[in-house]
């Protein structure tokens, strides 16, 4: 297990960027600890010249505590500032770097983690983390600063007794070590357990149509109780754990304590103290009691803090990025070739795409059909490298797409799905999608999708908020809007998969004659369970458990007699 000190240093790229606020909370904490003890040895003079002997002046005590107590207050906000300031920055610089890996990460990401998980770690705990952590850190600054001033002071009254209450803090530091530990292992399960929670109520938020339909309400509380049952397990077995080592070291303490109270009271009944120099050494020695304590509380929040971050710096550092070519030729002519591809999302699966070799050529329309997991729409998927195959390459105007920049091979690409993700935006935003365009081109690509007289309809047209994935539209103006995204991307290459599976007839017939425009000197690859869109397609393409076993035209394929016919006879039988 790596050290504090290597694990906090993965931290500091962060926290360097705001070195001035840093700076400030430590200079502050500086000022802090060696204040501390100078209340005992203003109690010493008071008691030796002022009780005793009577040669200070009334002025100067009342003098010195208020200064001394300004003084302390000053340097205390300086502190809080400068942490407040560092901390929030750092949040910033995590959140930044975090979020551009999420942008830039390879699928697999998205994949392995859900998206509860991921946002858990963005939004929640790299802000507490954060903040628990840097707090932690001027903590441990301030009362180690604190303890190493006590004791100085302490050294100069009285060498012999401060070297045993030395012998407190290795007792100290065990403690901190073995229940450190602990605390880690259940932090991270603790992690662990809030994203299984986080996950059950996204799910329940997306499916709660579906849950609600099947009279599942009951058997998803009972499984989200499970999951909040385990969080509040972990939780208390941390809070045991972290007030464990309170109670330890405040005995340790006290012992220390007791023993050298005793010995100081023999050394002053011995006349080797005075009364100033006695009460003064006491209330240093009671002093140290807070820095101890709080530094062995420091422990629970320092822990915390430190595994929150550190899923934050896993996803930056071990989540690879997405590898891309050189390659930028401008817009492409839309020659596609697949070569001998394969690709196994498991090992123990069979392929869901396998051994396929395929050219289509430049402005050609090609449809893609066959049973449900015959790799329609995997074969989709691999043209913009959202998957990679396991076998096998493909290429785009010859060149491989892996030779391809990332950004040139995906502008190659327009892609309306059945499955349409819209963002929490306007209209005018969900066309363009990061694309600089004026107000007549997104108009135009409405036109061209039927839903221009709709939009105009809005109280705000074109910007009017459409609110989570399009809330505030029907599932055929969604799937509209992003076939107006597709016209307005104006790309070579343009994929469709069941672009129009959510409209009405008449709405069908008005997008498919847009689409058929729009396919006019583009490579089209379509996606169609409703043979009857397709019968116009330059080529058909039959696939079945992955692999290609027949193509031709729509009246090609029927005369086959073959997969093809099989799927349109029982279509139109049904």
């Amino acid at each position: 297990m790596p050290t504090l000190l290597q694990r906090l240093k993965r931290l500091w790229p962060y926290i360097n960027n705001s070195r001035a606020g840093l700076l400030a909370a430590v200079a502050g904490s500086v000022v802090t600890a060696i204040t501390e003890p100078m209340i005992p040895a203003l109690m010493n003079r008071l008691l030796d010249e002022g009780f005793t002997k009577g040669t200070l002046a009334l002025w100067m005590v009342p003098a010195a505590i208020i200064g001394l107590f300004a003084l302390r207050s000053l340097s205390g906000f300086v502190a809080q500032y400068g942490l407040a300031w560092t901390a929030n920055r750092a949040v910033l610089a995590l959140r930044q770097k975090m979020f551009a890996r999420l942008l830039a990460a390879h699928p697999t990401l998205f994949s392995k983690n859900t998206a509860s998980g991921v946002t858990n770690t963005m939004v929640y705990e790299a802000q507490a983390g954060v903040q628990q952590l840097v707090t932690s850190l001027l903590t441990l600054v301030r009362d180690s600063l604190t303890l190493v001033a006590l004791l100085v002071y302490l050294l100069t009254l009285n060498w012999q007794l401060t070297l045993l209450v030395a012998l407190l803090f290795p007792a100290v530091g065990l403690v901190m070590r073995v229940i450190g530990r602990r605390l880690h292992r259940l932090t991270v399960e603790g992690q662990k357990a809030v994203d299984e929670l986080a996950y059950v109520v996204e799910e329940n938020m997306l499916a709660w149509r579906l849950v609600r339909l099947h009279g599942a309400e009951a058997q998803q509380n009972e499984r989200f109780f499970a999951r909040a049952d385990r969080v509040r397990q972990l939780l208390m077995k941390a809070l045991v754990a972290g007030a464990t080592m309170t109670p330890v070291t405040q005995m340790l303490a006290s012992i220390a304590l007791s023993v050298v109270i005793m010995l100081a009271l023999w050394q002053s009944s011995s006349g080797g103290a005075s009364v100033g120099g006695f009460v003064a050494f006491v209330m240093a020695m009671l002093q140290l009691i807070a820095p101890v304590k709080h530094l062995s509380d420091v422990m629970a929040p320092l822990t915390r803090g430190l595994a929150a971050v550190e899923r934050g710096l896993d996803l930056i550092e071990l989540s690879p990025v997405e590898q891309g070519g050189t390659h930028d030729g401008g817009r492409a002519r839309g020659d596609i070739s697949f070569e001998s591809v394969s690709l196994r999302y498991r090992d123990d699966t069979p392929p869901a795409v396998d051994t396929l070799d395929l050219q289509v050529r430049a402005g050609e329309t090609v449809a893609l059909v066959g049973p449900s997991g015959a790799g329609k729409t995997t074969l989709v998927n691999l043209l913009p490298r959202f998957i990679e195959p396991t076998a096998g390459r493909i290429t785009l105007d010859g060149v491989p797409l892996a030779d391809w920049d990332m950004l040139a091979l995906r502008r190659q690409f327009a892609l309306v799905s059945q499955d349409v993700v819209l963002v929490n935006d306007t209209v005018a935003v969900n066309v363009t999608l990061g694309a600089p365009m004026s107000t007549a081109q997104v108009r135009d690509a409405l036109r061209g999708a039927n839903l221009l007289d709709f939009v105009d309809g809005l109280p705000q047209g074109v910007d009017t908020p459409i609110g989570h994935n399009g809330s505030q539209l029907s599932g055929g103006q969604r799937q509209r809007l992003a076939i107006a995204r597709a016209i307005a991307k104006d790309a070579p290459v343009l994929i469709l998969d069941e672009a129009t599976s959510a409209l009405d007839s008449e709405s069908e017939r008005a997008v498919q004659d847009a689409l058929e425009r729009l396919m006019v000197g583009r490579t089209t690859l379509v996606i169609a369970h409703r043979l009857s869109t397709i019968e116009h397609a330059d080529r058909v393409l039959a696939l079945d458990g992955g692999r290609l076993v027949e193509q031709g035209t729509h009246a090609e394929l029927l005369a086959a007699d073959g997969l093809y016919a099989r799927l349109h006879a029982m279509q139109f039988r049904s």
